[in-house]
């Protein structure tokens, strides 16, 4: 699915008026961010500013504003028992007539916000491999998904998931900007070691998540102490820094749907950890 720029560029080739409502204040505890935005036609509406009776009191402005002919308005809404709310803080929304030179502005602002997306390499094509892209790829992420067997990987790749086939995974860790989060469940026990030892050693990762119980932890602990053999390769808070098993919050369920939903619950906590 294409973001808002996309939606009114369609909508005003289709001689489609719409409406742009943007967050543009809040104060207080509010469902949506300043920047938050939604399209609201005639018929429809794309995004949203965080439903509810505030979100229903912006689409019915907008409409109105649309019959009117007025191309700009503001809404000052408290979020309170007045609008049936009961966030208790203080929002205030843009109206503005959408045109081309809207769409622009927001393919610029789409832009920028997948950019500073955080990058996660993911290795691994297998079955928890194949649960996890599916998982991530709507989220606030840039996937990189990286495995040596190119049949490994379903024929359709997840929209905005990176796909890499390669033997030389270490290469793209090593090229991974800073901030990074990696996920490492490779069909090699080796392999595995080899890439969490990596990215740990980075010293720069914002997660780094192996898949497999608290034994492969032990044995991946005693495998890189022995590897250690000069000093100065002996930190022990890197061990600390290591997510395995990983997806613990529910112990027992091995499915990779539900793994791949509480790894993702753990990635996004370690990003906006990273970002505070």
């Amino acid at each position: 699915m294409g973001g808002l720029s996309e939606t009114l560029a369609d909508w005003l080739a289709r001689g489609e008026a719409a409406i742009l409502v943007t967050v543009a204040e809040t104060r207080g505890s509010t469902p949506r961010e300043v920047g938050a935005a939604m399209l609201v036609t005639a018929r429809d509406s794309r995004g949203t500013v965080g439903g509810g009776r505030l979100e229903w009191t912006a689409v019915e402005r907008a409409r109105a504003m649309l019959g009117e002919g007025v191309s700009a308005d503001r809404l000052d809404l408290p979020l309170g028992p007045a609008i049936g709310q009961c966030c208790g803080g203080h929002v205030v929304l843009t109206l503005e007539r959408a045109g081309a030179a809207t769409v622009l502005a927001l393919a610029e602002r789409e832009r920028r916000a997948a950019d500073a997306r955080p990058t996660l390499l993911l290795f691994g094509a297998g079955h928890v491999g194949k649960a996890m892209a599916a998982a991530f790829a709507p989220l606030p992420l840039r996937l990189r998904w990286i495995d040596s067997r190119a049949g490994e990987f379903p024929e359709v790749i997840p929209p905005g998931v990176e796909r890499i086939v390669t033997d030389r995974p270490l290469d793209h860790l090593a090229q991974a900007p800073a901030g990074a989060g990696y996920l490492v469940l490779t069909h090699s026990h080796a392999l595995d070691f080899e890439l969490t030892d990596a990215a740990l050693r980075r010293g720069d990762a914002a997660y780094v998540g192996l898949i497999g119980s608290a034994t492969k932890r032990s044995r991946f602990e005693r495998w890189s102490a022995a590897r250690a053999y000069d000093p100065a390769l002996r930190d022990p808070s890197l061990l600390s820094r290591l997510t395995c098993p990983i997806g613990a919050a529910l112990t027992g369920d091995k499915r990779p749907e539900v793994i791949a939903a509480l790894v993702a619950a753990e990635l996004l906590l370690a990003f906006a950890g990273r970002r505070g």
